[in-house]
């Protein structure tokens, strides 16, 4: 069992602490330290996982039913639909304990031009926080057509930088800017949106970089989603795997321009019940993390 489950299971209440900036520390250039080949050898950090032991509700036998466009359900394939949600998310590429490691994430509309969300656990993870963070939108088999974006800070709630609460499990980085840019001048911006109902037709996206995936494409899931177990949050059904984590998920999602409001970040997995994702929700800790980011 991951040493970090036990962490996991505690569903502690929240803290009232600030939210907590922490310098990243970059190589000297933008891309001098992520070259193509070690974003290609970076292992992709495990989506975190319970044991199914620990489930405290019934299980039920599977996701709402409902009747929505063709690329709904999906639990898992390559996004050929094209839009913007094809340069707005990336891979997000650190180093943790002393290994180069990989999650997702994605831009999102703010006043600073340059605020990625993701998950807590890819910046900051058994109580440290990761070192050569960078972001690579339209991530491509080592290629990043829009650049590699340095972070000049990273983010979590106060309650994943004290005890990695599993409710919080939400990070941001602001980049710097690439040839005098700012990332969403570049690449575009999704919306976000907190407090929103938990039962919504959803889309997911990611890196997954675990079998039967290989981090070389962007990933999608879509279905409508559900309360989640062993947290406060939602889930879907969902085959994505390590390095996935920290991708977006986006209420309102339109297949025709691939723009929509993104809610939730791929957090977590059940052990037994791999066809399930969940994802934190977007609550009042949530935003002022977003709003701390994007005035930075």
């Amino acid at each position: 069992m991951h040493r970090g489950v036990k962490r996991l299971l505690t569903l502690a209440s929240a803290l009232a602490l600030s939210l907590v900036t922490v310098p990243a520390v970059q190589a000297a250039e933008p891309g001098a330290y992520w070259t193509p080949e070690r974003m290609r050898a970076a292992a992709p950090l495990d989506i975190r996982t319970a044991p199914a032991s620990a489930l405290r509700a019934s299980v039920p036998t599977g996701e709402p039913t409902s009747v929505a466009p063709l690329a709904i359900p999906d639990g898992g394939s390559p996004w050929t639909g094209g839009g913007a949600v094809v340069a707005t998310a990336g891979r997000v590429f650190f180093t943790y304990q002393g290994r180069n490691a990989s999650c997702s994430g994605n831009a999102v509309t703010s006043g600073n031009k340059s605020t990625v969300i993701t998950a807590g656990h890819c910046v900051k993870l058994d109580g440290a926080y990761h070192t050569n963070v960078a972001f690579v939108p339209a991530y491509d088999n080592g290629n990043a057509p829009y650049g590699t974006w340095n972070a000049r800070a990273t983010f979590a709630t106060p309650q994943w930088h004290a005890s990695e609460d599993i409710n919080y499990d939400i990070g941001a980085i602001v980049v710097g800017q690439v040839n005098g840019q700012s990332l969403t001048d570049v690449v575009g911006a999704q919306g976000i949106a907190f407090n929103q109902p938990k039962a919504a037709d959803t889309y997911a996206f990611g890196y997954p970089a675990a079998t039967p995936y290989d981090g070389t494409r962007l990933i999608y899931c879509s279905g409508r989603t559900f309360n989640a177990f062993l947290s406060n949050g939602i889930g879907m059904t969902c085959d994505m795997t390590g390095g996935a984590s920290g991708g977006p998920w986006f209420r309102s999602f339109s297949e025709a321009t691939g723009t929509g409001t993104l809610n939730s970040v791929n957090s977590y997995k059940i052990n037994f019940f791999p066809n399930w994702m969940f994802g934190p929700f977007f609550g009042a800790d949530a935003q002022n993390l977003y709003n701390q980011a994007q005035a930075a």
